[in-house]
């Protein structure tokens, strides 16, 4: 006989997320609290410390989930797609923020882009649908 639970599961969860391990969390919460405006939706530290073992983080609907990392979690890039409206204005508050910027703000055949990395290595790839010409 199998037993069927029922998932409990946030709001702000989707059907995938990104995970990052990173060096120096508290800087990168800073980072994308102040150039995404992301919203802390849990936290949880080590108990030893008090540093960040997992949090979770909402930018623009969607959610990423991170860690310190350690000795046994080594830090990782990775990268993000994010749908925004003005990406002007986040790419140069990225930059104004410590990224590099490594694709300018331009119209493509996708919408209007552009992309930075951030001092972790993590590359944010804005984007704007809306501005693509049919």
């Amino acid at each position: 006989m199998t037993v069927q639970r029922e998932m409990n599961i946030p709001d702000h969860y989707q059907p995938i997320m990104p995970y990052l391990v990173v060096e120096n969390a508290e800087a990168f919460i800073v980072f994308i609290t102040t150039v995404f405006d992301a919203e802390e939706k849990l936290r949880v530290n080590h108990n030893d410390d008090g540093s960040l073992m997992h949090g979770e983080y909402s930018i623009n609907g969607g959610t990423i989930m991170l860690g310190e990392s350690s000795t046994e979690w080594k830090p990782f890039p990775c990268a993000m797609y994010l749908v925004v409206e003005n990406v002007d204005a986040l790419y140069e508050k990225g930059i104004a923020n410590g990224a590099k910027g490594n694709q300018e703000p331009g119209e493509r055949g996708y919408g209007r882009s552009a992309g930075f990395l951030d001092a972790w290595g993590n590359q944010w790839w804005l984007n704007n649908p809306e501005t693509r010409e049919e």
